[in-house]
C-alpha cells in the first residue's frame, strides 16, 4: 500500500514539473513571430484549395469517362446528406469531448496516432501517385529505379460471373511514393511519442531514431503533421464531390451555425482542438524567430475551415470550366473572398482575445461573392442549373409507347 502510494504522489510529482516546464519554456509571441505564423497559416490554406480545385476538374473529366465506359454513376452529395452532416457532426465532436473527459487523453491520442498514421500515408501516396509521371517527380525517382508497370487483379466468383475485389494498376515509382510516405509517417510517430512514451519499451529506439534525425536536421513532428494535414485537405477538395450549388448552400450554411454553437456556446470545440493530437490541424509555432525548429507555442487552424469551403470553391471552378469563357471569374472571386474572410477572422480574433469560428467570416464571404457576381452577370439562373452529373432524363418516346400498349 505504501509502495503504491509512493508511486502516485511519484507520478503526481513528475507531471506537475513537466507542466511547469511547459508552462515556463513558452515564450510570449512576438509581433513579428505572430505575423510569421499566421501568414504561413494563411498560404498553406490557400494552397490546397488551390490545387484541389484544379486536380477536382482533372478528376471530373475521369469521372465522367467512367461513367461513360461502365454506366456506374459516381457518387455525390445530396441535399438530405448536406443536411444532416451538421447534425452528424455534432455527435462526433460532442462524443470526442466526453471521451477527453472521461478516459486518458494519453491513450485516446495513441489510438489516433496510429490511425492518422495509415490515412496520412494514404493521402500523401494518392498525391504524389497523380503526379509521378510528371518531370518534377520523375527527377526526384533515382534513373536506376526502372518504371515498370504491375497489374494486381483478384477475382471472386465461378462460371456464372466473376466479381472483382481488386483491380489496381501501379508502377515501380508508385511504390517509391508509398515508402518515401511511409518515412515520413514513420518520422510523425516517433516525434509524436517523444514526450509521452519515453519510459516504455522502444525508449531506446527512440532514442537511438531520435539521434539519427537530429543529425538530419529534424527536430520536430509538426513539419510532419502539416505534410499530413495538406495532403488531407488536397484530397478532400479534390475528392469530395457537392455536385450542384444547392448543395453547397445547404453545406455551408449549416456548417455555419454548426461552428458558430460549438465555439460561442460552449467549449466543446476549443477543448476537443487542443486535445486532439492529430493531423486534423495546420499549426506553426508563433516563436519560431526566437527558437527556431524546437519552438512549441503554436497558431493553429482545423481542416474543416479549409475543407468545407474548398469544395464549394473547386465546385465553381468547375462551373467556370463548363462555361467556357477565357477566364474563371467565379473561382478567383470567390478564392479572394475565401482570403479576405480567413485575414477578417485572424484580425478580429487578435482584437477580441477570444478563439473565433472562421466559418463565421467565411461562409458569407464564400456564398455572397459568387452570388453577387452571378446577379450582375445574369448568370444566377446557370449557376443554380448546373449540375456535376445531372440526373439522366427519362426518354419521352419510350414511356409514350408504354403508355399506349397500357390503353391497348
Amino acid at each position: 500500500m505504501a509502495d503504491t502510494v509512493q508511486d502516485l504522489l511519484q507520478n503526481v510529482k513528475e507531471n506537475l514539473t513537466e507542466n511547469a516546464t511547459n508552462t515556463t519554456s513558452k515564450i510570449p509571441a512576438t509581433p513579428e513571430g505572430m505575423a510569421v505564423a499566421y501568414g504561413s497559416l494563411v498560404i498553406m490554406a490557400l494552397f490546397p484549395i488551390f490545387f484541389g480545385s484544379f486536380r477536382s476538374v482533372k478528376h471530373h473529366k475521369e469521372q465522367k469517362v467512367l461513367y461513360q465506359e461502365s454506366g456506374e454513376k459516381p457518387e455525390t452529395m445530396s441535399h438530405k446528406e448536406a443536411l444532416m452532416f451538421p447534425f452528424m457532426a455534432s455527435i462526433a465532436l460532442f462524443g470526442l469531448y466526453i471521451f477527453f473527459q472521461i478516459f486518458s487523453k494519453e491513450y485516446i491520442n495513441m489510438l489516433l496516432t496510429g490511425y492518422f498514421f495509415f490515412l496520412g500515408v494514404l493521402a500523401l501516396s494518392h498525391l504524389l501517385r497523380k503526379n509521378v509521371n510528371s518531370p518534377v517527380i520523375s527527377s526526384l525517382v533515382p534513373a536506376a529505379i526502372p518504371n515498370i508497370p504491375f497489374h494486381l487483379h483478384f477475382k471472386q466468383g465461378g462460371p456464372e460471373g466473376d466479381v472483382d475485389l481488386i483491380n489496381y494498376h501501379f508502377s515501380s515509382h508508385d511504390i517509391v511514393c508509398l515508402v518515401c510516405c511511409s518515412l515520413v509517417g514513420a518520422w510523425y510517430i516517433i516525434k509524436k511519442v517523444s514526450r509521452k512514451w519515453k519510459k516504455n519499451m522502444i525508449k531506446l529506439l527512440y532514442q537511438y531514431l531520435s539521434v539519427c534525425l537530429y543529425l538530419c536536421g529534424i527536430s520536430q513532428h509538426w513539419i510532419a503533421n502539416n505534410l499530413f494535414g495538406l495532403a488531407f485537405a488536397i484530397n478532400g477538395v479534390e475528392l469530395l464531390n457537392l455536385n450542384n450549388v444547392v448543395t453547397g448552400c445547404i453545406l455551408l450554411i449549416g456548417l455555419f451555425f454548426y461552428d458558430v454553437f460549438w465555439v460561442f456556446g460552449t467549449d466543446v470545440m476549443v477543448t476537443v482542438a487542443k486535445s486532439f493530437e492529430a493531423p486534423i490541424k495546420l499549426v506553426f509555432p508563433q516563436d519560431l524567430l526566437e527558437q527556431g525548429l524546437s519552438a512549441n507555442n503554436f497558431a493553429m487552424l482545423g481542416l474543416g475551415d479549409i475543407v468545407i469551403p474548398g469544395i464549394f470553391i473547386a465546385l465553381l471552378l468547375r462551373f467556370d470550366t463548363s462555361l467556357k469563357r477565357s477566364t474563371n471569374m467565379y473561382f478567383n472571386v470567390t478564392f479572394g473572398a475565401y482570403f479576405l474572410g480567413l485575414m477578417a477572422t485572424i484580425l478580429i480574433m487578435h482584437l477580441f482575445k477570444h478563439a473565433q469560428p472562421a466559418l463565421l467570416y467565411l461562409v458569407p464571404a464564400c456564398l455572397g461573392a459568387p452570388l453577387g457576381v452571378a446577379l450582375l452577370r445574369g448568370d444566377i439562373k446557370a449557376l443554380f442549373q448546373y449540375e456535376d452529373h445531372p440526373a439522366e432524363k427519362p426518354d419521352t418516346a419510350a414511356e409514350v409507347t408504354q403508355d399506349t400498349k397500357k390503353d391497348k
